[in-house]
């Protein structure tokens, strides 16, 4: 989409979600991955449902990001969103010339939306089931029912295994090899073993890095407990790690400051297919930052920390689609357990020269205007590969 479309897309939405919306449709998606996105809105939160030709799969929205949601679909692709809600029927259409179109009709009778109860939702994980690792944690009683004081904890590992399950599915691969740089105790090490390889049936190694020895030594006690035979764990730097086998996915949780860095630079020079990253702790972009145009942003510490971050995730998302990777920075948990709330993910994809080209300059203007020396763009730099 050009400007003039972005920012007549952006007022229209604005309008719409001016007030409160119960449903939202987005269709014509013939560019986008999905045919067709629903969102119905519940009590603090909207649940969408994502349809491919023979999928459906599920999400959460949370109510003040639900705008900017539609607004990333119409950029993957979607030419037209459906919204009721005030009484009254929205529609944005963009037409082939890029011509945003907008109207607004009095409802004839009231939107129908599906009756759920927020219990019931769609899970990966399901109750019920022997899943040892979530017993171990005290999510699952030795029942297999979710622990009462846990159930926020149930829903954020769902919403991890979503993430994976989603982007598995859609590479089509019919066995993985995955790396956890950063691993720590594992506990999502082991869920996502289990889900992919008893759940989904898929054929898969894993291997899970970290720095600490009596960690690692823990893990490996617990990969035997469980009988997961195809997991293991090493020893080692994120930094200087090498692999003996072709990678197919990389998984990074919390690994601290640059450590993400080096595992999204291994995971690029790799040619990975899926890359799952929860970044934490970005000190470094902090420690650089300084501009005489926008010094609002560096005055104030908490300010200067939280856009220093913001900006972090945001020159690794460009990188990486620099780099030929379709990305996607998704909310990961609700911003009330914690501000350190992205989750990248990121699929290697066919994307266009031009759009690389844009996401690298977008990256170069911020980096010489607040005096960034990103770890990730001196690897790449280093690499050869920028």
């Amino acid at each position: 989409m050009g400007t003039e479309t972005e920012q007549a897309l952006r007022e229209k939405l604005e309008a719409v979600f001016a007030g409160d919306i119960d449903k939202i449709v987005l269709s014509n998606g013939k560019e986008s991955e999905y045919r067709k996105i629903t969102l119905e809105k519940r009590e603090k939160e909207y649940q969408a449902e994502k349809f491919t030709q023979k999928q459906a799969f599920h999400e959460t929205v949370c109510t003040g990001s639900v705008r900017t949601y539609c607004e990333e679909q119409f950029a993957a692709g979607f030419r037209q969103c459906n919204a009721w809600g005030n009484g009254y029927e929205y529609c944005i259409k963009i037409s082939k010339k890029g011509k945003v179109m907008f109207s607004r009709v009095k409802q004839k009778q009231a939107v129908k939306l599906q009756e759920k109860n927020n219990r019931q939702k769609f899970y990966y994980l399901k109750e019920g089931e022997a899943i040892a690792p979530l017993v171990d944690m005290g999510v699952f009683t030795k029942d297999g029912k979710v622990a009462a004081p846990m159930y926020d904890k149930y829903r954020q590992i769902n919403k991890f295994v979503q993430f994976i399950d989603e982007a598995v599915t859609k590479s089509g691969k019919q066995s993985l090899h995955i790396i956890d740089f950063g691993c720590g105790k594992s506990y999502l090490t082991f869920v996502v073993y289990y889900y992919l390889y008893y759940v989904k049936k898929i054929p898969v190694t894993m291997v899970g890095l970290d720095l600490k020895e009596d960690v690692i030594k823990k893990c490996r006690e617990a990969a035997r407990k469980y009988g997961y035979e195809h997991l293991k764990f090493e020893v080692g730097n994120i930094e200087n790690y090498k692999s003996e086998k072709a990678v197919d996915m990389v998984i990074t949780l919390h690994a601290c400051d640059t450590a993400t860095d080096y595992a999204l630079y291994h995971a690029i020079r790799w040619n990975t297919e899926m890359i799952i990253s929860v970044p934490c702790c970005q000190h470094e972009l902090c420690g650089q930052m300084e501009s005489g145009q926008f010094g609002i942003l560096t005055r104030y510490g908490i300010v200067k920390e939280r856009t220093a971050a913001l900006m972090t995730d945001a020159i690794r998302g460009n990188l990486l689609e620099y780099c030929g990777y379709k990305t996607q920075l998704l909310e990961f948990i609700d911003f009330t357990h914690t501000p350190k709330n992205i989750l990248i993910r990121a699929v290697k994809s066919n994307i266009s020269r031009e759009h690389k080209q844009k996401m690298l300059e977008e990256t170069r203007r911020l980096m010489q205007e607040f005096h960034f020396r990103p770890t990730l763009y001196r690897l790449l730099e280093e690499g050869g590969m920028v």
